[in-house]
């Protein structure tokens, strides 16, 4: 119930942002509904900074006044505070006669509202029933599939550091004693609102369901704006569901050409792809699903692109053409000053505070921003947004992170086989079909302001091939993701178009079914590999394709109850499991989780194969001291890095301190 409670003062609070960010009417209202701009962005701006508000003052308590439980102290502050801030304003507004809520007139198209709230209806269950589909709690076990386990092993971690501990200052719990490098304030909400009594699963999804499908709406409404009608929205959803790609195509031709098309697809559970890592899933739905954070950071991205098109739109209203125009959108005094100076101080605020819910995100909406920039007045009010969210982000680079908090270098290609443009440009073919070539080509016949515009969606796409930021270039795909996502809106409003031309009178029946069939070619071509990759989806999370972890094990209740955030514990190099899911901090958990973000996991596991597999006493002391080791977990059988582990030197130094009920884990203290 609290943390009902919780998410609701959420929404009420971010109302009163909205308000702020939308107090001048902008002119997208007059296209549709301005409800499902308004209520997702409340969503997204409320929960940002009442649980940045949260994690300030547990954060206060925990490190400064010393207490054992600050998250009650967090909540307790910050829930009252905003009931007391919401009760008073209301007051003040039932006394001036106005709009006590400030929803009056926000869905006032009643004709398009049925549809939308079907739609929406629609959406809601569906993202619903996927997320509770691929993790989900049923008698104490829980349950994730196959294709999103291995991401949720460092966010549950992280989750139950929370809500079963204290991580204040907060730790990476895959690699414990030191800064956290990776964004982690998802995982914090979710982890307390499990503190307030949700679930871990309903916890966990329901904010990744509302981050979604706010997400949605706007994305919807983008289109809406841009193109007109409810099918541009619609059809914009449903691509961003299912991505374009070759292959599919390339997968039934060479099964058809085998033989075995119609058994391969029955039986397949792994998703198709030819190019690096593309089995992964890299480019389809599932990252929305394992990746729950990245669309609380495209939430408030379209709150931005929303915002600031009103801007580009102004720029796009002199009457000038061609160069002259250009000319005048970057040398004028109307394209560089300022245009509303508080609303993008207040955006650049609620990005900055982005750094941390999702960077990526952050980074992605900042280049689609500059790219407004170009062709916008007002030139000062996007400089001002950049320089406060960059502000903002290397203030909590500086809090949570010792040293750098990324390490750009230049580096053309991303994953493509042959680095040269040919091969670059063949590699995006590969992995999106004709959907971001296709819209470069359709740019052509598009309005200026829609070439602006989608010119701007692309940049996240480019700098995807140019830059890597990490050591890891895979993670560059969500940029390539977010561009995905925004130009899906053109794709949609070209479906849409097709569609209204197929429904006018006069033109002759043949034109209309090689209208219909040209339709109908693009919408196989738009979807058929991301259809084919939703099935995959649907197989590898089913019940067979599971982990399960008992969430009422001896182990995890015994190891949240004995250890603190400065304990320090070896074990296997696990992944997700009964250890994890206690929140504790691993000295090594599974590698690539803490290399990927930025950690040196090479020397941590040198050291614990020492420890693990040295017969010399004073080597297992002196390394064991010298990296701050508490707890050393051994379990029957294992190994470290390929190599085999003995148990009987550890047993004979340190005293056995725990043993699970099924004899399997055993615990030895070294403090």
């Amino acid at each position: 119930m609290l943390g009902i409670i919780y998410l609701a003062l959420c929404i009420l609070v971010g109302l009163e942002i909205s308000r702020l960010l939308f107090s001048s009417r902008p002119s997208g209202q007059k296209y549709g509904n301005q409800g499902w701009i308004l209520l997702p962005a409340a969503f997204g701006t409320g929960t940002l900074v009442l649980t940045w508000l949260v994690y300030g003052i547990s954060w206060i308590f925990s490190v400064c006044v010393g207490v054992d439980e600050p998250l009650l102290y967090g909540n307790r502050i910050v829930m009252v505070g905003a009931a007391l801030f919401l009760a008073v304003l209301y007051l003040s507004r039932k006394k001036r006669k106005t709009d006590i809520i400030g929803l009056r007139g926000i869905f006032s198209f009643s004709a398009l509202l049925r549809k939308e709230i079907v739609f929406f209806g629609i959406l809601l269950f569906f993202i619903t029933w996927i997320m509770f589909y691929v993790f989900h709690v049923s008698d104490g076990i829980l349950y994730s599939g196959y294709t999103v386990f291995s991401d949720y092993a460092p966010h549950t971690a992280m989750i139950r550091s929370f809500s079963f501990g204290n991580n204040f200052p907060t730790q990476y719990p895959h690699f414990g004693g030191e800064d956290v490098k990776y964004h982690f304030m998802f995982q914090f909400l979710a982890g307390n609102l499990e503190y307030l009594g949700m679930r871990l699963d309903v916890a966990y999804n329901s904010v990744s369901i509302l981050s979604l499908v706010g997400f949605l709406m706007i994305l919807y409404r983008i289109a809406q704006r841009l193109f007109g009608g409810f099918l541009a929205g619609a059809v914009t959803v449903i691509l961003f569901f299912f991505r374009s790609g070759t292959a599919f195509f390339r997968f039934v031709w060479e099964h058809i050409q085998a033989g075995d098309l119609w058994q391969t697809l029955a039986e397949n559970t792994a998703f198709i792809g030819y190019t690096a890592n593309e089995d992964w899933g890299l480019w389809n739905f599932n990252v929305y699903l394992n990746q729950r954070h990245l669309a609380f950071g495209l939430l408030l991205i379209s709150v931005a692109v929303w915002v600031f098109l009103d801007w580009l739109e102004a720029g796009d209203a002199h009457p000038e053409k061609g160069l002259a125009w250009l000319r005048g959108r970057l040398f004028s005094k109307e394209a560089w000053r300022f245009r509303r100076a508080d609303t993008a101080l207040l955006m650049g605020v609620l990005l900055g505070l982005c750094a941390f819910w999702n960077g990526a995100a952050l980074i992605g909406g900042l280049l689609i921003l500059c790219g407004f920039a170009v062709f916008s007045d007002g030139k000062l009010d996007y400089a001002l947004t950049a320089a406060v969210a960059i502000v903002f982000s290397l203030l909590q680079s500086k809090l949570f992170i010792s040293g750098s908090a990324m390490s750009p270098s230049l580096y053309w290609g991303f994953l493509a086989e042959s680095r040269s443009l040919p091969g670059v440009i063949g590699y995006l073919v590969q992995i999106s079909g004709f959907f971001f070539l296709g819209a470069v080509i359709l740019a052509f016949v598009l309005k200026r302001k829609d070439r602006c515009i989608l010119l701007a969606f692309l940049f996240p796409l480019l700098f995807a091939f140019f830059v890597s930021l990490t050591p890891d270039i895979n993670v560059n795909h969500k940029y390539i993701m977010i561009s995905y996502a925004f130009t899906a809106v053109f794709w949609g409003g070209t479906v849409a178009a097709l569609v209204r031309g197929l429904r006018k009178k006069g033109p002759a029946l043949a034109k209309k079914c090689a209208g219909g069939l040209v339709c109908g070619v693009l919408c196989v071509c738009l979807t058929a590999t991301g259809i084919y990759d939703f099935v995959v989806i649907l197989k590898d999370n089913d019940s067979s394709h599971r982990l399960a972890v008992d969430l009422n094990s001896d182990v995890t209740a015994w190891l949240a109850e004995n250890l603190d955030k400065n304990d320090l514990i070896l074990t296997p190099e696990y992944s997700m499991n009964v250890v994890t899911l206690s929140g504790v901090m691993l000295y090594c958990g599974w590698p690539y989780y803490a290399w990927s973000a930025g950690y040196d996991t090479n020397s941590r596991a040198a050291q614990a194969v020492v420890i693990y597999t040295t017969g010399d006493a004073k080597i297992l002391r002196e390394t064991v001291e010298e990296e701050g080791i508490t707890c050393i977990l051994f379990q029957d059988g294992m190994e470290f890095e390929d190599q085999e582990c003995r148990e009987d030197l550890i047993a004979d130094t340190y005293p056995l301190v725990y043993t699970s009920e099924d004899g399997r884990m055993r615990i030895y203290e070294t403090a």
